[in-house]
């Protein structure tokens, strides 16, 4: 396995395996736009993975830079702990063959970690077939910026607006919105009272457990116009006839 130089700053990826609430809501907000061959960027520990896999799926491809991290994706694969679908690719977007191999793109609380977003996405959209989705879940408005968000080496939060400045060509703006209305208030207090490089476990468990709840109902009378995380989608443009 190639060694990128990359380690992931962050620690926090076990400690969110445990929002298995969040998890399945956004899974239920992004699986219509996933099947096909699809490419989950920067996928960690591959704690989304299972929730978002859905019977569309031929292959699934885990794209991961930090060597440490997709040493423990090949083991999870051996131990069948991963949908058998899967594959595992230690390396960035930039190493891949710029072939239009990939029915969907996933950038899963990624994005944020990017330097160059915007080379980012149009590298991403030379990956994709015509017609295929390109899915962006990020943290959502740049004045929640917090010791945490600087603690797991988040470059940015985002808007809607600044998600749709980055539209790559050849592609099609498909839906922006926002979630996760009732985290949104979580998100503020730890930005204004608490000022954590990193949420305890309890806090966690409580988010996950009754502001996601709330949110998927509050969500809908919002029409997704509030929220903590923001949900970018893009569709490939079919070539000229």
């Amino acid at each position: 396995m190639k060694d990128n130089g990359y380690a992931y700053p962050g620690n926090e990826l076990e400690l969110f395996a445990q929002a298995r609430n969040w998890k399945s809501y956004m899974a239920a907000l992004l699986k219509p736009y996933i099947s096909g061959n699809v490419l989950e960027v920067g996928a960690g520990l591959a704690t989304n993975t299972g929730y978002l896999m859905c019977p569309d799926v031929k292959s699934w491809t885990l794209l991961e830079p930090d060597q440490k991290m997709a040493g423990r994706l090949d083991e999870a694969l051996k131990k069948s702990a991963l949908p058998p679908a899967c594959q595992v690719i230690c390396a960035d977007t930039g190493q891949l063959p710029r072939v239009p191999a990939y029915d969907c793109i996933l950038y899963i609380d990624v994005l944020e970690h990017i330097l160059n977003d915007k080379e980012e996405l149009e590298t991403a959209s030379a990956l994709l077939k015509p017609g295929g989705k390109l899915l962006v879940l990020a943290p959502a408005h740049p004045y929640l910026m917090s010791p945490f968000d600087i603690a797991i080496g988040h470059y940015r939060r985002y808007t809607i607006n600044a998600l749709r400045e980055l539209t790559p060509k050849d592609t099609r703006k498909l839906r922006f919105f926002y979630a996760d209305s009732a985290g949104l208030c979580a998100s503020l207090s730890n930005k204004w009272m608490l000022r954590q490089s990193m949420p305890t476990e309890k806090q966690i468990r409580f988010w996950d457990r009754f502001l996601v709840p709330a949110s998927k109902i509050l969500d809908k009378v919002l029409f997704h116009g509030a929220g903590k995380s923001v949900i970018a989608i893009w569709e490939k443009n079919q070539p000229a006839s």
